[in-house]
């Protein structure tokens, strides 16, 4: 049906009339949806959906001062079996933000002061209402900035060091992977199949999450009492460095299984581990895990930690609204939330539990 020469745009009025509501109970439905009884929330949202309601975007941001759009820098990232992990990151935070009403801003910068300077621009001339942060480590610059501009965002990943937040100050909010309980649950895993002599291929010493993943393996071999001498060896991500990393700790014999900080340093030990097997054919075969569980791990039957990335994007997201004046926080809970992990009330922080994901490569030992 139309008017003139354009279609007739269902208007807010038309949605309360068809749910039998106020425009005041249509506003608290699409703003805050939790003070609306959840029958009368239902019939309202069918209301929009059969009429094909869209807010009026623009007039909301002059009468909120609000753009409802969250940005996040899109980091370059030469690994592409690790650089999965953000592409779903990136895919799952742009769903919780749209079920929330909002969009997610990205763009490019070559460092972190050309990001600083984006955080600039964008408060300027697109009034962004907060920002994401991947990549963070020690002494994050970017961290300060925001915290003392009071402007809201949220960082995939921990604070790690005294400089990530002013003296005295909350650590700011964030939400992480346990990765020491991944690498536990991996390690776990191969002393039931019967290997002993597990060892333990990461990044070099204070990544931040390869240590957290590192503790975790560790502790678990200490609670078998065979962590002393336990065989590791730290390289660069790769799977080239990894097969290298690999073959020293394989040239032990007793060495019968590998856990890996990622999926992509698990492929160089697989490699290794076939290497091995061709020139010493009466070897057992080595046990490996890997961490991220990308779709590589799928293909070649690579046992692997599981990252909840849409847990993680869902309270980024979460965690985010809460920070904003006036936010609508989502109607329901978003996909991924709920399968495990704690949240710091106090800190406004989450520890998302990761799961480990059992394929052929975790053999039992012979």
């Amino acid at each position: 049906m139309a008017r003139g020469t354009g279609p007739i745009r269902a208007t807010l009025s038309d949605v309360a009339a068809r749910a039998g509501v106020s425009r005041q109970t249509v506003s608290n439905v699409l703003n805050t949806p939790e003070v609306v009884r959840p029958a009368t929330r239902e019939r309202v949202l069918r209301a929009v959906a059969e009429l094909d309601y869209q807010p009026n975007t623009a007039a909301r941001r002059l009468r909120t001062h609000r753009s409802h759009v969250l940005g996040l820098r899109m980091p370059e990232v030469g690994d592409g079996v690790s650089g999965e992990i953000l592409d779903r990151y990136l895919h799952a935070l742009a769903k919780e933000a749209q079920r929330a009403g909002m969009r997610i801003m990205l763009f490019a910068a070559d460092d972190e002061e050309a990001e600083i300077r984006e955080y600039r621009t964008l408060l300027a001339t697109a009034g962004l209402d907060g920002f994401a942060l991947t990549h963070t480590y020690p002494g994050d610059r970017r961290v300060r900035w925001l915290r003392e501009h009071r402007v809201p965002f949220v960082t995939f990943g921990r604070p790690r060091g005294e400089q990530d937040d002013p003296p005295g100050a909350e650590p700011h909010p964030w939400v992480d992977v346990d990765g020491y309980a991944g690498t536990r649950m991996a390690t776990e895993h191969l002393l039931e199949l019967g290997h002993r002599r597990i060892g333990f291929l990461g990044w070099p010493d204070g990544s931040g999450p390869g240590d957290d993943r590192r503790a975790g393996w560790y502790a678990a071999l200490r609670a078998a009492g065979l962590s002393e001498g336990a065989p590791e060896e730290r390289t660069e991500e790769g799977m080239s460095p990894g097969t290298g990393a690999a073959a020293r700790m394989l040239a032990d014999p007793a060495v019968t299984a590998l856990v890996c900080v990622s999926d992509s340093l698990a492929l160089g030990a697989l490699a290794a581990a076939r290497d091995l097997s061709l020139t010493a054919p009466d070897r057992p075969p080595v046990a490996v895990t890997g961490f991220d569980d990308t779709p590589v791990a799928r293909a070649v039957g690579l046992t692997s930690v599981a990252q909840p990335v849409e847990a993680v994007a869902a309270r980024t997201v979460e965690l985010l609204l809460a920070q904003i004046p006036g936010a609508a926080r989502p109607a329901s809970p978003g996909a991924g939330v709920g399968r495990g992990g704690r949240r710091d009330q106090e800190r406004s922080s989450f520890l998302v539990t990761p799961r480990l994901v059992v394929r052929e490569s975790s053999r039992p030992a012979r």
